[in-house]
């Protein structure tokens, strides 16, 4: 793997495992939106979660490539469902936010896959 695939996912790796330390720790700027749209508070410790092992995946994948790659994968469909999940509540002005997060997950894919 190269150092640029490294260093994008390493990076990818500790932004998605900040929004999960947020959720966990119940950040207001991050729950008070996943109210706003609908979100169960149930589900809110599992989506913390899922962030949680997601970021781990793609760590592992620098060690065992298709951790990293099933992960980034899990990552990527769990975003586009957040994005699908503010779109249905038609809070437009919040769609980057998710994006933020999915971008550099998909970058550290890309570069795994032509790196590789």
């Amino acid at each position: 793997m190269s150092t640029t695939a490294t260093i994008v996912t390493v990076a990818a790796a500790l932004w998605v495992g900040f929004s999960a330390v947020s959720v966990f720790i119940r950040a207001r700027w991050v729950v008070q939106p996943l109210a706003e749209y609908g979100v169960p508070r149930s589900w809110w410790p599992w989506l913390g979660a899922a962030k949680a092992a997601g970021s781990v995946g793609l760590l592992g994948g620098l060690v065992v490539p298709v951790i990293g790659v099933l992960a980034g994968v899990g990552l990527v469909l769990y975003f586009t469902g957040a994005v699908i999940t503010v779109l249905r509540a038609r809070s437009y002005g919040h769609v980057p936010f998710p994006l933020l997060y999915l971008a550099p997950v998909v970058a550290a894919l890309a570069l795994a896959r032509f790196a590789g």
